[in-house]
């Protein structure tokens, strides 16, 4: 059996002139890649008492929550520099933003926390009190 591994190098040095950006996480695949006027196209209203989101994009309804990054952690927008014809081969990317909240949008069902984008903002806290040190 052969093992077939890439590398993606992150130049660093983008994170610092990158600007903050409104993030999005939809639930469907737009074949599009780069910035977009989100708030023309994309209005929601929010419900006072879940801080829960409403829209609707291309006819069907969405549901959103705004999620915030772990505390200590930054979230980056990446965008790949030279793209390659495979994914057996290495790649180089470059941060074109970052954020620390995103809003994630779910169809027709509110966000909750059995939703694996909810869970993950919760694994750095989770991963420190499982690996952190052992007080006696």
């Amino acid at each position: 059996m052969s093992c077939n591994s890439s590398v993606t190098r992150v130049h660093v040095s983008s994170v610092g002139q990158a600007p903050r950006a409104p993030v999005h996480l939809m639930p469907c695949e737009i074949e599009y890649n780069g910035p977009a006027r989100v708030s023309q196209y994309l209005t929601a209203t929010t419900k006072d008492r879940k801080h829960e989101k409403t829209v609707s994009f291309r006819g069907r309804g969405l549901k959103g929550q705004e999620l915030s990054c772990p505390q200590g952690y930054t979230g980056l927008v990446l965008k790949e520099i030279n793209k390659t014809g495979s994914d057996q081969e290495d790649r180089t990317v470059r941060v074109s933003s970052v954020f620390d909240k995103m809003t994630y949008w779910n169809l027709e069902t509110a966000p909750n926390s059995d939703d694996t984008v909810v869970m993950a903002m919760d694994w750095p806290e989770l991963a420190e009190a499982i690996h952190g040190p052992v007080e006696e």
